[in-house]
């Protein structure tokens, strides 16, 4: 089909944006794309493409903004139960690691988490992705790491991939087995970190090895939650690299409360993203700089702490720095499904610009999952995962907050109408 008459296209073509180039749209004015199979076979005028495509079925974006889908590369999606009670505590004034140090944060998901069938886990999940992608994401990662122990981790690492089969929103898959310090190794944080090495990492590689549907799929990213509290600099270290060993990329948390080194750990060990980054020092930041690790902001986590402190943004983008947005969405510190808000937040509290945020949320975003030779712009040859806004000016996106200004998604060039207030329905590819 042939989707026409768009106010502004933005292609975000050319691929990653590093440094000050961050905000390239590739604006076409009355712009269009044609899709066939799933993928995008030109984008253009839509004068020229009408008169070369006459025969192609039409979708009229009636003036609107039309963007890629957003990517949000940092999520933990898959969860069960809430913890509405420790945010009333939060806003009372207690602190979150003296939250977590009591039993609380991290380790309450892991007593409901593990007590989760996996349909439960799918049931609880699905409505979250239904919101996410309602509000505009069509790529999204998401974590294990609320079982902390082999038999409930595989059991979130089959629900991942069983809601990225039943679509239509796509996930890549993260090992998060060191997420926290689990009951049983409370006080023996290396304990649990050689149990990771010598046990969980391998048993996660068998498995994947070993299932016929996923011969020739890339390992599931590991990662871990370097951070006081959790995994210190020299056993994120050990874990990272026996990941590596094993052939699996690497993520890692670092510098959400205190700055360990994590984000140049992630450099020196070629991370595809190192996340959260509010304690970044200027030394990691040039780190990072000099590197394709992209650092990946998620300025609803301060937020949802009533936090003051975010991402140095600014000083990753004029040292070269290759930064990315994502929600965090959790049951703890975020539990936000849209990007929209993300990008309205980055806007604020990182000082980026509409055009930055929305790079920062599409094409730098897929390349902080390995994914940006397939999503995150308009160019032929990637899936056709677009959205149609109700808008006709993209900064209208950040300007705005609290509602969804996107009318309909593709995915894969499937057209889902975006009704108010309900989940998209498939209205079937054209």
């Amino acid at each position: 089909m042939l989707i026409h008459s768009a106010s502004q296209l933005l292609t975000l073509a050319g691929g990653p944006q590093r440094g000050k180039a961050l905000g390239s749209l590739g604006i076409i004015e009355d712009g269009a794309v044609l899709v066939r199979d799933g993928k995008i076979s030109a984008v253009g005028d839509s004068k020229e493409l009408l008169a070369s495509s006459p025969y192609e079925p039409r979708l009229d974006a009636c003036g609107c903004v039309v963007l890629p889908g957003f990517v949000d590369p940092h999520t933990h999606i898959v969860w069960a139960g809430d913890r509405a009670a420790e945010f009333e505590m939060k806003m009372g004034g207690a602190k979150y690691l003296d939250i977590l140090a009591a039993g609380g944060g991290i380790i309450s998901t892991v007593r409901k988490t593990r007590a989760a069938s996996i349909e439960t886990l799918m049931d609880e999940t699905r409505p979250r992705l239904a919101r996410m992608f309602a509000h505009g994401t069509t790529t999204a990662e998401a974590k294990t790491g609320y079982g902390l122990e082999s038999e409930t981790e595989l059991r979130m690492l089959q629900a991942i991939l069983a809601l990225d089969a039943a679509g239509p929103l796509e996930l890549a898959a993260t090992f998060l087995g060191a997420h926290a310090i689990p009951p049983e190794y409370k006080g023996n944080p290396q304990g649990y970190t050689d149990l990771l090495c010598a046990e969980m990492l391998p048993f996660i590689c068998q498995w994947w090895g070993s299932q016929p549907s996923l011969a020739g799929r890339p390992l599931p990213f590991v990662d871990v939650f370097c951070e006081t509290g959790a995994f210190d600099l020299a056993q994120s270290r050990q874990i990272l690299t026996r990941a590596a060993e094993l052939g699996f990329p690497l993520k890692l948390h670092a510098d959400e409360f205190d700055n360990l080194g994590g984000a140049s750990l992630g450099v020196e060990l070629g991370a595809v993203s190192a996340d959260h980054l509010v304690k970044t020092s200027a030394a990691d930041i040039r780190a990072l700089a000099g590197s394709d690790t992209v650092a990946v902001s998620l300025p609803c986590t301060p937020f949802g702490l009533a936090e003051s402190e975010y991402t140095p943004a600014q000083q990753i983008i004029a040292s070269g720095g290759l930064l990315a947005l994502a929600s965090d969405c959790n049951p703890g510190t975020a539990w936000c499904e849209s990007m929209q808000f993300v990008i309205a937040l980055a806007c604020r509290a990182l000082k980026l610009t509409p055009a930055q945020a929305i790079a920062a949320a599409t094409i730098n975003a897929a390349h902080a999952i390995r994914r940006s030779q397939t999503v995150g712009s308009l160019e032929p040859g990637k899936q056709a995962d677009l959205l149609i806004l109700s808008v006709p000016d993209y900064r209208q996106l950040g300007y705005r907050f609290g509602t969804n200004l996107v009318k309909q998604v593709l995915k894969r060039g499937r057209v889902y109408t975006v009704e108010a207030g309900a989940s998209p329905s498939e209205n079937g590819s054209l």
